[in-house]
């Protein structure tokens, strides 16, 4: 894998409408954007493009982002990319089994919609720094 891209930035969002707020909030502060569509196209383009962190929508079923974290916490290149999450705020066993499997945060849809850049800048900071 490649040294991380510190700008670029792994988005697995199937939402149109909400990858293209999440892509423009980002756009706007610097980052590159690459979009991940399914599970496997998420470990491909991380062992790819080695980004700085990944964006996972928790509820999109298409994803499988359940999965998904198991490859990427298994798969020494990967595990130490930071995982930035987003789920329904109701949703406990999500949020739960996200927890269990290693994603670094996660927040509610609103949370992350309404702070998207701040919590990316948030963990690319902290990647930076060791301080995870």
């Amino acid at each position: 894998m490649n040294q991380t891209n510190p700008k670029t930035i792994l988005v697995a969002v199937n939402d149109i409408f909400f990858y293209t707020k999440v892509r423009d909030a980002l756009r706007a502060n610097g980052y590159t954007i690459e979009k991940a569509r399914t599970q496997q196209d998420i470990a491909d383009k991380a062992s790819l493009i080695a980004p700085s962190i990944i964006i996972l929508d928790m509820n999109d079923m298409a994803l499988d982002s359940f999965q998904a974290l198991e490859t990427l916490k298994t798969d020494s290149r990967l595990n130490t990319i930071p995982t930035l999450a987003f789920a329904n705020h109701e949703e406990v066993d999500t949020w739960n089994r996200a927890k269990a499997l290693g994603v670094t945060k996660i927040v509610s849809r609103n949370e992350f919609s309404a702070r998207t850049r701040e919590l990316v800048n948030e963990l690319v900071a902290s990647k930076m720094t060791g301080k995870m």
